[in-house]
């Protein structure tokens, strides 16, 4: 089965520009109740995935840094300490399984290394439910 199946289309995800501020982080997360958004370049490509742990590392290593003037540090200037790595859109599901197992979700990108959306850890799992329930049925059967 084909990544495109399960994609959740960039018009859809919540996600930042690499060059917005730790506040536009902040807010953002707290406002969609998420961990984790991808970050994208002014082309449209993919640069990573900002974390509340990046956030927070951040917070803690910066004397002087509150959340008053998070609005001056850009998220160019915080390490992401976890690498989502992105598929192509022309990857199968079953190259997703393994990357499920330590992101929530898993960029997709172009040809061109476009960001153009996001599959979830949630259609990844049901798609093996689905997939174990049908070897079980199939070993009944037997």
């Amino acid at each position: 089965m084909n990544v495109a199946f399960f994609l959740i289309p960039k018009q859809d995800v919540i996600y930042l520009k690499i060059n917005s501020t730790m506040r536009q982080a902040i807010e953002k997360m707290e406002f969609h109740r998420y961990s984790a958004i991808p970050l994208i370049d002014d082309q449209g490509c993919y640069r990573g995935t900002i974390t509340e742990g990046d956030l927070l590392w951040k917070l803690k290593n910066t004397p002087g840094l509150n959340f008053q003037n998070t609005h001056s540090i850009r998220l160019t200037e915080i390490e992401q300490h976890i690498q989502n790595y992105p598929v192509s859109i022309n990857s199968r599901m079953e190259d997703l399984i393994s990357r499920a197992v330590e992101q929530n979700f898993i960029p997709v990108v172009d040809d061109q290394k476009i960001f153009i959306g996001i599959v979830r850890r949630r259609e990844i799992l049901e798609y093996c439910t689905k997939a174990l329930g049908m070897l079980e049925s199939l070993s009944l059967k037997d």
